[in-house]
């Protein structure tokens, strides 16, 4: 079995920043006290990352991930704990871990403001040292999927921001790295632009074995892309695992919606509740029938079966519980994770 690309082990990071006193010579006491206020922005994280995995590493403002990541990327060393990213710990030999890594941060952009796009890439390969050949062949890939030819030659400024991002990818991918940490890739992205975005990270996860690190508050993302999931707050983790398996744990009840055909006396009669244990009708609204249910209870088709005998049905659907919904009740109530 291949080891861990990326293996956190108790990372710590603690930030100590002075006290702060107001009035006249607030500024001189701040300057000059040994009074701090700490702060534990990651508290004892552990995990590790298979090659090839795409991974969302989730959370809300200020509970750690841009730390964990600025860590594994070698901008932060943390207070204690150790890291390895490709046999690399990253703020030990940060020029060895940046030839390993590319980075995308959604709101803040490294390419050059106001050269053309295709001269930003050229320096970035420059920088990197890429071969020409390899340079040109991932160019040509990446200028067809993600259609740069519209706009290549445009200064950056002057790009839109789904064009930028396309950039953005651009320039991380370049140097064929083997982790890829992606920061919001698709912040402020139309429906249009999202997708686009969307395929790409999983047509270079598929096709590349490009690991890839997904942090975003855009949790269709996290649907659309990702095979498991690390969920941190206040910097500890909550959850690590699949979707699915977040999904069952945490929201095991999905719901069997009924439209019947359109009379009301139907309505009326539909309203008795079925004596299934493991069920419950919901409220009926004009038309339709709810049903909660819980699958390790009474199965779909069972379910399904004895609803379509008893009521004359025009449609039925079976829903599935949102991923909001459920990291959002994870989040309010941290007590019930059990990882």
């Amino acid at each position: 079995m291949p080891a861990p690309i990326i293996a956190a082990r108790n990372l710590v990071k603690v930030f100590r920043t002075p006290a702060h006193y107001p009035g006249r010579f607030g500024s001189l006491r701040t300057l000059l006290t040994r009074k701090y206020t700490v702060k534990h922005a990651v508290q004892d994280i552990s995990f590790s990352v298979e090659p090839g995995e795409l991974i969302g590493y989730l959370g809300p403002n200020g509970a750690g991930k841009s730390t964990t990541i600025k860590m594994l990327t070698g901008i932060l060393e943390p207070t204690s704990g150790v890291a390895e990213v490709a046999g690399v710990v990253p703020w030990r030999r940060r020029q060895a871990n940046a030839l390993n890594i590319g980075v995308v941060f959604g709101q803040r952009s490294q390419l050059w403001w106001d050269l053309p796009l295709i001269e930003s890439f050229d320096l970035v390969a420059q920088m990197y040292q890429v071969e020409p050949d390899r340079y040109r062949a991932n160019l040509g890939r990446f200028r067809e999927i993600l259609a740069l030819d519209e706009f290549i030659d445009t200064p950056v400024r002057q790009l839109s921001l789904g064009q930028r991002m396309r950039g953005e990818l651009t320039a991380a991918l370049l140097h064929d790295p083997r982790v890829v940490y992606m920061d919001e890739p698709t912040i402020g992205l139309d429906v249009v632009a999202k997708e686009r975005i969307r395929t790409f990270i999983a047509d270079i996860n598929r096709e590349r074995a490009a690991t890839v690190v997904l942090t975003t508050h855009d949790l269709a993302d996290v649907e659309r892309l990702c095979s498991r999931v690390i969920l941190i707050d206040h910097g500890r983790i909550l959850f690590d695992g699949s979707v699915e398996r977040l999904k069952v744990t945490y929201a095991p009840h999905r719901e069997l919606l009924v439209q019947l055909i359109p009379d009301a006396s139907v309505l009326e009669s539909a309203v008795l509740p079925l004596d299934i244990s493991g069920v419950e009708q919901l409220e009926a609204e004009r038309g339709q029938l709810r049903f909660r249910f819980d699958p390790s209870a009474v199965r779909a088709h069972e379910l399904v079966g004895e609803v379509a005998r008893r009521y004359p049905i025009t449609d039925i659907s079976i829903v599935e519980p949102e991923l909001e919904s459920v990291v959002r009740r994870l989040y309010e109530r941290p007590d019930e994770a059990g990882g």
